[in-house]
C-alpha cells in the first residue's frame, strides 16, 4: 500500500520546524468525526489528563509538550529505512476531551473516543496522560475478546486500590483490564520492574494469574534482544496491545515523569525495544507519563516524541501489509 500524499507530513524542508501549527509529526490535523473509515490507518490520538495520579500530578500536559518536540520527526527510520508515512495514511486525531472533576465521566468519555476510531478500522497511537489513560483504551479495543499485552514500566499498575478502596488510579489499570476481561494474562509481558515497594501484592497478583514479570536485573543481564526474543513468544499471534510509560527509563535520560525510578534503561535501549517488536500483531500503542512540569527543556517529551516515532514505524509495517 502507498499513501495518499495528503496524509504526509509537512517537511522541514519546506517549512521550518519552528513554523506552522504543531501537530503530532506535522502530520494533518482530522479532528474526531472527521476521519471516516478507509481514510486513516492510523491515528495519533492525545489524551490531556492525569486524574488517576496518585502524586506527583503534570501528564495532562504531555500531548501538547509532546506534539510540539515531535516536530522533529522526519521521514524516514535512520535503521530499518522504514517510511511509515508513505507506507499508510497517518493524521493527529486531535485529543480526547476529559472532565477534570470526574474520573470515571473521563473514563467513559475516552471509551467512547476509542470505541469511535475502532469502528473506523483506524488503528491508534496514543499520547498521554497518566498510566490509568490505558484502561479506557482496552476497553473499546478489546470488546470482542482479551488482548495480550506488551508494557515497558517500572511499576506493574497491578494494585488493586489505594487510599482504603479508590479502584481506579495509575497503579491500577492492569488489575481491572484482567478483572474485566480485556487482557490474556499468560500473553502478557511486563518488562523493567524496579524500585522500593509498598508490598509484593501486584507481583504476587501477577504471579497468579501466570503474567511475565521481567525484572530490571534481568533485562539488564539478558539484554533488550533477548528480553524482546521472549515478549514476541509470549505476545505470539494474537491481537496485542503495547504500553510504554515513559518511567521505564532511566531518569537520567528521561526526567520529566511523575514516579522516576533509577536503575533503568538509556535512551537508546529505549528505542531498541520498541524495534525488538518487529512481527507482534499491534492493534493499538500508547506511551504515557510524560510530565513537562518536571523536565520544562522537553529532553523528556523529545524522548517520548522519538519512542511514538519507533512505535508507528513497527505499527505502519503491520498495517500495510494487512
Amino acid at each position: 500500500m502507498t499513501s495518499d500524499p495528503f496524509f504526509r507530513p509537512v517537511s522541514g524542508f519546506d517549512l521550518p520546524r519552528f513554523a506552522g501549527i504543531p501537530t503530532f509529526m506535522r502530520l494533518p490535523h482530522l479532528p474526531d468525526g472527521h476521519a471516516r473509515h478507509g481514510d486513516v490507518q492510523i491515528g495519533l490520538i492525545g489524551v490531556p489528563w492525569d486524574s488517576g495520579t496518585t502524586n506527583r500530578p503534570g501528564p495532562r500536559h504531555g500531548p501538547r509538550q509532546l506534539r510540539d518536540a515531535s516536530t522533529m520527526i522526519r521521514a524516514q527510520h535512520p535503521t530499518t529505512g522504514m517510511r511509515p508515512f508513505e507506507a499508510v495514511n497517518c493524521a493527529d486525531l486531535g485529543d480526547v476531551g476529559p472532565n477534570p472533576a470526574d474520573i470515571l465521566d473521563s473514563l467513559a468519555r475516552i471509551t467512547a473516543f476509542y470505541d469511535r476510531v475502532r469502528e473506523a478500522g483506524i488503528v491508534p497511537l496514543t499520547a498521554g496522560g497518566d498510566h490509568l489513560t490505558t484502561l479506557p483504551v482496552l476497553r473499546a479495543l478489546a470488546r470482542r475478546a482479551p488482548v495480550g499485552m506488551i508494557h515497558f514500566d517500572s511499576h506493574t499498575d497491578l494494585y488493586h486500590s489505594y487510599f482504603g478502596g479508590t479502584m481506579y488510579t495509575h497503579g491500577t489499570p492492569f488489575r481491572r483490564a484482567v478483572e474485566e476481561g480485556l487482557l490474556d494474562p499468560k500473553r502478557v509481558a511486563m518488562i523493567g520492574l524496579r524500585g522500593t515497594m509498598y508490598d509484593t501484592e501486584d507481583r504476587d497478583f501477577a504471579r497468579a494469574e501466570g503474567i511475565r514479570l521481567i525484572l530490571i536485573e534481568e533485562f539488564h543481564a539478558r539484554g533488550p534482544e533477548d528480553v524482546m526474543a521472549e515478549a514476541r513468544d509470549i505476545a505470539g499471534t494474537g491481537e496485542t496491545y503495547v504500553s510504554y510509560d515513559i518511567d521505564f527509563v532511566d531518569p537520567t535520560f528521561a526526567p520529566g515523569t511523575g514516579t522516576p525510578e533509577v536503575g533503568g534503561p538509556n535512551s537508546y535501549q529505549a528505542l531498541q525495544v520498541v524495534r525488538g517488536l518487529e512481527g507482534v500483531n499491534i492493534i493499538g500503542a500508547d506511551l504515557v507519563e510524560v510530565s513537562p512540569p518536571f523536565d520544562p527543556s522537553g529532553g523528556t517529551a523529545f524522548l517520548g516524541a522519538s519512542i511514538l516515532f519507533e512505535l508507528l514505524c513497527v505499527m505502519a509495517r503491520i498495517t500495510s501489509s494487512s
